[in-house]
């Protein structure tokens, strides 16, 4: 169907903003519950507070361009709505209308920029269509200056950056995605498929062999004439949470180096107003007290290292990746304050980023953001876009003969919440259904890749597809007892973050062994495989993911398995193990991991 966008011509819309407050510590940004974080009213009150920063001897405001920067992070192919706190929110077509009110209330025009992880990790209705309906639905909000074929023109009002799901397919897919050209399981909803309407950026990825960037490092935009510049970068982190396949041939360069190389460059244009789209975040703690909206906070984690390094030209960073909200000045080493947005994830949320230039210096001089929640049943969300709503409806329809098929039925919720030793039901279950599809001795599961819960009653394909969405193959492989030993030891040894393997086939204890979660260990004389003691110097049949099969999440010493046999999908085997069990199934903690004093 013909798709044509109802947004009026506007100078930059901008994915993947960064709200305030102060911050706590960092979460696993990969493990989909710490969305349980992300729904309390109590937080999203604190999101939508203004913090805001004016320049002290800026003068003349009657002069000054006033626009917005409008920020979403992490959309995740989000098409449909969803609930929050018992009400409906976000959903694409609800997320354009409030995007197209703001847009309408900006004097001066508004830019949506968003700060990676736009696709992958989708539910079904856009992942089945290899997440073209969610750069389709860019594609929508694109103002007329926006065109397949110049995708850096000046006035188009869409930016975005890459994020680490946009690894997910590979390199190939990710530029198809972008550029155009039918999927082997295609055409979708468009024939052919084109592409998007408006470019993507990335400072820090780069062609290993070469050096040269995989996409422009930055974009200028034009507001009322005066430029603006938008520079992207994601986490360099990246090889070590995609399929290495994903990212052959690429390198992931320094975040803060590879923007200020690309001030460095656009200062000498002449270019002053310098936002940062990043995909790297932090998660704001909502139990401390309000900020000073107008004094600079710390922020931890990554993205403090990063911001501190930054250039003194760069004004916003609008961030993402932590699925949870940030609205912050902070300073970099000079002193600089710089505002810093995250719009928490999936739809839910927008960053409203008020910006002012100075015609005479041509920089910013005025900047201030909240971070407004989508809700579905008041204000712009009550006329959700029609057109949006058509390709949501077209999608939905297009995948429905499969996504609705019953596949079991859950006795009671089945939850990737986790003991304090780090097991979950949702875990166990699937891990059992990994060990049984390659007739294993042990099977393991990284958090990281449960993406969703399984509700009680009837559970469809589309749900299990949900709760896995990334059709990672299953492969066997011999460790022996040593590297077993070694490889549950990786759970924090140079992880940035503690990463619980979910067991079947295998019990044990760990320990904490100093201040910080690096220094814990597994206790060895604990290990039970299948009731028998570890033996160090045995071999064992072990089963896991492709992703971790390559190194993934920094498990290492899964490379080093030998005997290696693929097998069939991780949604497959766990579609196949519910369907042989007795129903309504469940699963439980049941001890298989453990926490010593």
């Amino acid at each position: 169907m013909a798709l044509v966008s109802r947004i009026v011509p506007i100078a930059l819309l901008v994915a993947g903003c960064l709200a305030g407050g102060p911050t706590g510590a960092a979460p696993d940004p990969h493990q989909a519950h710490a969305q349980e974080h992300t729904e309390s009213p109590e937080l999203r009150a604190m999101a939508a507070r203004s913090v805001g920063w004016r320049h002290p001897q800026a003068a003349n405001p009657r002069s000054w361009i006033r626009f917005k920067v409008l920020g979403i992070n992490d959309f995740h192919g989000q098409l449909e709505p969803r609930s929050l706190s018992g009400r409906p929110v976000g959903g694409a077509a609800v997320l354009a209308s409030y995007l197209e009110a703001a847009t309408a209330e900006a004097p001066d025009g508004a830019l949506l920029i968003h700060a990676g992880d736009h696709v992958g990790a989708s539910p079904p209705v856009s992942a089945l269509l290899q997440d073209e309906p969610a750069i389709g639905f860019l594609n929508l909000l694109a103002n007329r200056h926006c065109s397949y074929r110049f995708k850096l023109h000046p006035l188009c009002n869409v930016v975005g950056t890459l994020g680490n799901h946009e690894f997910d397919e590979g390199t190939s897919e990710l530029l198809r995605l972008l550029e155009g050209g039918n999927h082997e399981d295609g055409p979708f909803q468009e024939n052919p498929w084109r592409g998007a309407r408006y470019p993507t950026v990335s400072a820090n990825v780069v062609w290993s062999d070469s050096g040269k960037p995989l996409l422009p490092r930055s974009v200028v935009k034009r507001v009322r004439g005066l430029p603006v510049a938008v520079i992207g970068a994601v986490l360099r982190e990246t090889p070590t949470i995609v399929t290495p396949s994903g990212v052959a041939g690429l390198e992931f360069l320094n975040e803060a180096e590879a923007i200020n190389a690309e001030v460095g460059r656009l200062r000498r244009q002449g270019v002053r107003a310098i936002v940062v789209a990043l995909h790297q975040g932090t998660r704001q703690n909502p139990s401390s007290a309000d900020p000073t909206p107008t004094a600079p906070v710390v922020l931890d984690g990554a993205i403090g290292e990063i911001v501190r390094r930054l250039d003194d030209e760069v004004d916003l960073v609008v961030s993402g990746h932590a699925h949870s909200f940030t609205n912050a000045l902070m300073e970099n080493g000079n002193g600089t304050p710089i505002l810093v947005t995250q719009a928490f994830s999936a739809s839910t949320a927008y960053g409203d980023i008020d910006l002012a230039i100075d015609p005479r210096s041509r920089d910013i001089v005025q900047k201030s953001a909240r971070i407004l929640t989508t809700w579905a049943d008041e204000g712009p969300g009550l006329s959700p876009d029609p057109e949006v709503a058509a390709l949501v409806a077209d999608a939905a329809n297009t995948v429905a003969p499969l996504v609705d098929r019953v596949v079991g039925t859950a006795a009671t919720a089945i939850t990737r919440t986790e003991s304090p030793a780090g097991e979950s039901a949702l875990g166990n279950l699937i891990a059992d259904a990994q060990r049984a599809a390659m007739d294993t001795e042990i099977a393991l599961m990284n958090p990281g890749g449960i993406r969703a819960d399984l509700a009680a009653g009837e559970v469809t394909w589309g749900a299990l597809f949900t709760v896995q969405p990334f059709g990672n193959d299953l492969v066997r492989m011999t460790l022996t007892g040593a590297q077993i030993v070694a490889l549950l030891n990786q759970q924090w040894e140079g992880q940035p973050f503690a990463r619980i393997l979910k067991p079947a086939g295998l019990t044990y204890a760990w320990r904490e062994n100093g201040a910080g979660f690096a220094d814990n260990r597994v206790d060895p004389a604990s290990i039970l495989v299948n009731g028998a003691p570890l033996d160090p110097l045995a071999s064992y049949s072990v089963t896991v993911n492709s992703f971790l099969a390559g190194g993934g999440d920094n498990f290492t010493v899964l490379t080093q398995g030998t005997d290696r046999v693929v097998g069939p999908t991780d949604l497959d085997a766990l579609i196949t193990h519910i369907e042989n069990l007795p129903q309504p199934f469940g699963a439980g903690i049941e001890g298989r991991i453990a926490a010593l004093p």
